[in-house]
């Protein structure tokens, strides 16, 4: 299967997707069966795996168990060039362009090579845009970076256009893992509006009216991580 042309006919159909973003560093092996069971009683068409500060040596492990309970499509979604697994589907390239500082821009990237060249994951570059959630996530401390201006719209607009340009295939809008406010629906348009790739919108999204109301405002794909991490029982409640 080709998972980016499968994005693009569900955009084409009018189906939302959400994703479950697991952090690999927030996992033990005895829960994986009892979170796989939460997962398939839920909405989720596709499972997002990786997290800002994983340094582990159990990662290719956890994603191989992960698939062997779920029939969803898992994606990389890595801090590090470490966070790679050929037990998986496919690969967010990331690249942090909301961010100057050059090891998120370009640098892992080149230090994934090595270990990608001759994989068989699908290789998906992604524009990956931090969007200030009032309060320092893990992405800013890691990366060393500032998120972009919430209010700034037309700076984050002209990024994620300017992603676009570079021959990114998908923009990620991204409040941080525990954000105090997610992307705003203003956001959400604008950048909707300004691009003709598919956009995915996670970060902060604590309930059933923020994920209806992040698709209503055109996101393509939406990512739940912390919500569900602290409420396996989320998706019942919606």
């Amino acid at each position: 299967m080709n998972f980016y042309h499968y994005i693009l006919q569900a955009i084409q159909s009018k189906r939302k997707l959400l994703a479950i973003l697991i952090d690999p560093e927030k996992i033990e092996f005895d829960a994986i069966p009892t979170l796989c069971d939460k997962i398939k009683k839920s909405p989720a068409t596709h499972i997002f795996f990786g997290g800002s500060t994983y340094d582990g040596n159990d990662f290719d492990e956890i994603v191989k168990r992960i698939k062997q309970k779920l029939d969803l499509p898992v994606f990389l979604f890595p801090g590090d060039y470490n966070q790679i697994s050929e037990a998986a589907n496919a690969l967010l390239f990331l690249s942090l362009v909301s961010g100057r500082n050059p090891e998120y821009l370009i640098e892992q990237q080149i230090k994934a090579v090595k270990k990608l060249e001759h994989s068989s994951l699908e290789i998906i570059p992604t524009a990956y845009l931090l969007i200030e959630s009032g309060v320092k996530t893990a992405v800013e401390r890691v990366s060393q970076t500032k998120p972009l201006d919430r209010k700034d719209l037309k700076i984050i607009k002209n990024t994620a256009k300017a992603s676009e340009y570079l021959g990114m295939k998908l923009v990620y809008l991204e409040a941080g893992s525990g954000a105090k406010i997610g992307v705003s629906k203003e956001i959400i348009e604008a950048v909707k509006q300004k691009i003709n790739i598919p956009l995915i919108v996670g970060g902060g999204i604590k309930s059933a009216l923020e994920i209806e109301n992040a698709f209503t405002a055109g996101a393509d794909m939406v990512v739940i991580g912390t919500a569900f991490e602290e409420n396996p029982n989320f998706f019942e409640l919606l």
